[in-house]
């Protein structure tokens, strides 16, 4: 027999949901543990299926089902191990949308807007002032305590990709999360041991930070060509709380006539021939999405563009 430490160890199967709806026009994510972990469970034999296993541990979690579904990123690490048995932990992660249910005492515990744990990626008020006020000076410090010129150039080109304000790409979530998890300055940098005066933004077990952040990436591009979006909405809603909607999900702001523009010409909703009185002023007219519109373009696809203000 091979000694006990080349042994291959045995593998366990983690399945873990990023599970997002929109409650009071501000994208959030269902979470246990006050906000650390996200949901998830062992992938167990009697599973007919992955995503099978997903929807009966997520249900089981947090009674809540789940909608639209896709498989977002598997997460295997050589670190990724149980400390009780040793076992290297192979987690697949699923991205779930959801109309939130509210309960009669108000939204159900659990649900963390996205924003407390990247409060950097929303732009909806301009520059977020945690960006130029702590995460780009300390990135610059990083930068020069690099050890020679080429690491120094390296560092900094990775910031200028990922961080400057003139070409933010709000896509980049994940590689914006990794290059701080390099540079130290996030709590889950620092394994056992605290890092010093970490950033703003709240820190989350093991690696469901890193998959949180795969999953609101993945989102941000994923509601410029496909109308997922719609996933996230009532059945009506006025054309107001759709520009809402995509702008908390892509945390950008969005100029509303040309947004209206792009919406009319996808040919994506239609009148009901009812209005909302909820819009504070005069009454708005109520849409739906033409959900059949998903057959029509089945191979050519359906585009919601992500706009800018400017």
């Amino acid at each position: 027999m091979p000694p006990a430490a080349n042994r291959p160890r045995p593998i366990a199967v983690e399945l873990n949901a990023v599970l997002v709806a929109l409650i009071d026009d501000e994208p959030q994510v269902l979470t246990l543990e006050d906000g650390a972990l996200l949901p998830s469970g062992p992938f167990e034999g009697d599973h007919p299926t992955l995503q099978t296993g997903l929807r009966a541990w997520v249900e089981r979690q947090t009674h809540h089902p789940l909608g639209y579904v896709e498989q977002l990123y598997t997460f295997a690490d050589r670190s990724r191990a149980a400390a009780t048995s040793g076992r290297r932990i192979v987690s697949i992660s699923y991205l779930g949308l959801t109309r939130e249910r509210v309960t009669a005492s108000g939204h159900e515990p659990g649900w963390q807007s996205w924003y407390r744990y990247f409060p950097w990626e929303d732009w909806r008020g301009g520059t977020p002032a945690v960006l130029s006020r702590q995460v780009m000076p300390r990135l610059r410090r990083w930068i020069d305590a690099a050890s020679d010129p080429a690491a120094r150039r390296s560092r900094r080109q990775r910031m200028d990709i990922n961080f400057a304000e003139a070409t933010w790409n709000e896509d980049l979530v994940l590689q914006r999360y990794e290059l701080l998890y390099e540079a130290g300055l996030v709590p889950e940098a620092g394994g056992r041991r605290p890092v010093a005066d970490p950033l703003p933004g709240m820190p989350m077990h093991y690696d469901h930070r890193r998959i949180l952040a795969t999953g609101i990436a993945r989102l941000r591009a994923k509601i410029k060509y496909r109308p997922v979006v719609f996933e996230l909405m009532p059945p009506d809603f006025t054309l107001g709380q759709l520009q809402l909607a995509v702008e908390a999900l892509a945390g950008r702001p969005l100029h509303k006539q040309n947004f209206r523009r792009l919406i009319d010409q996808q040919g994506l909703v239609e009148e009901t021939g009812a209005v909302s009185a909820e819009t504070g002023g005069r009454p708005a007219k109520l849409y739906r999405f033409r959900r059949e519109i998903l057959l029509e373009r089945a191979v050519a696809g359906s585009k919601l563009p992500l706009s800018r203000s400017s």
